[in-house]
């Protein structure tokens, strides 16, 4: 526990011991008059308790009540529902397919607008698009409006890279470039951190076309406790869509999706149209953390204070006719 003020608590010593002395030099002054005057004080435990009690009561609730005055704060764990959400925006050609109306990137759009504005304050969101290249658009910010406005932005064009999304994610999650060895070797996850509160929610139809592998991503994710949800957008009959000039086939590729999903503990969404697509991201789990906040305990002390003063006042006015 600690003190905005801690200088009244030498006061409230003070003023306690003060208090104290007083009451007793009153109460040696009074059993002398007493005796002088013939009249013994009543010496059972019954009477004794009648004569102190109320006393006693009011000079506890004067400490209290100076103490409460000093500020007291203690530190206490609130559990809060906290940390970081990338979301991840597949912009490439595929996403211009329309077996989701209007198109694929339009309803994820709409859906993860609905989300964003569902969180609370306590939730940073970042976004990251990704075709080819993935690129963070905007940083992790507890304002969710500018979230909202890269969301906004996200254009269709170019191939998929889902592993470069996934690393991007996590390289603005941990603060620092991740990539996987060139080589095929094992990456090297001890400089990754432990980052439990962070979740990457990934928007995409699964077509992956090239760069990193999405999976050897995935397993870095789950190496720093980050967990990687994934929403399908698109169908399984798919669509064409118009690239170049040519007409290419695209459909929604589940397995990609689910086996990212999985491999981090998180799960795949799936979703047919913008209407359920918005509803799927509401099953998104979010982390519950504890965080230490300090609680001011004025007001505790001031309560306990009043009512042993109320309970005094009460006693003295029941066995004494009067309050002291």
């Amino acid at each position: 526990m600690t003190f905005l003020y801690p200088l009244v608590l030498a006061v409230a010593v003070v003023v306690t011991a003060a208090a104290v002395v007083a009451y007793l030099r009153v109460q040696k002054r009074r059993t002398a008059a007493l005796t002088a005057a013939g009249f013994a004080p009543a010496g059972t435990r019954r009477a004794t308790v009648r004569r102190h009690l109320p006393y006693a009561l009011l000079l506890l609730a004067l400490p209290i009540l100076i103490v409460g005055l000093a500020r007291p704060q203690a530190e206490v764990a609130v559990p809060r529902v906290s940390g970081t959400v990338l979301l991840a925006f597949d912009v490439s050609n595929s996403m211009k397919a329309a077996d989701v109306q209007p198109s694929r990137l339009v309803a994820a759009q709409k859906a993860a607008a609905g989300f964003v504005e569902e969180q609370p304050e306590s939730v940073d969101v970042g976004v990251v698009v990704f075709g080819e290249q993935a690129l963070l658009t905007q940083a992790p910010t507890d304002d969710h409006a500018l979230a909202l406005a890269a969301i906004n932005r996200a254009a269709a064009g170019g191939g998929t890279s889902l592993g470069q999304a996934i690393l991007v994610a996590l390289g603005t999650i941990t603060g620092k470039p991740v990539t996987l060895p060139q080589d095929g070797a094992a990456p090297d996850t001890s400089a990754l951190g432990y980052w439990p509160s962070a979740t990457i929610v990934v928007f995409s139809d699964g077509q992956d076309t090239g760069g990193p592998d999405a999976e050897a991503a995935a397993e870095l994710a789950a190496a720093a406790g980050v967990r990687i949800q994934t929403v399908g957008v698109g169908t399984a009959r798919g669509a064409t869509v118009e690239v170049d000039g040519y007409q290419l086939g695209t459909s929604l590729d589940e397995a990609l999706l689910t086996t990212v999903a999985q491999t981090t503990g998180g799960a795949y969404h799936r979703a047919g149209d913008a209407a359920s697509l918005a509803d799927t991201t509401k099953s998104i789990d979010l982390r519950l953390t504890a965080k230490k906040e300090p609680v001011e305990l004025t007001a505790p002390f001031a309560g306990a204070a009043l009512l042993l003063l109320a309970a005094g006042a009460f006693l003295s006015t029941r066995w004494h006719g009067r309050i002291v």
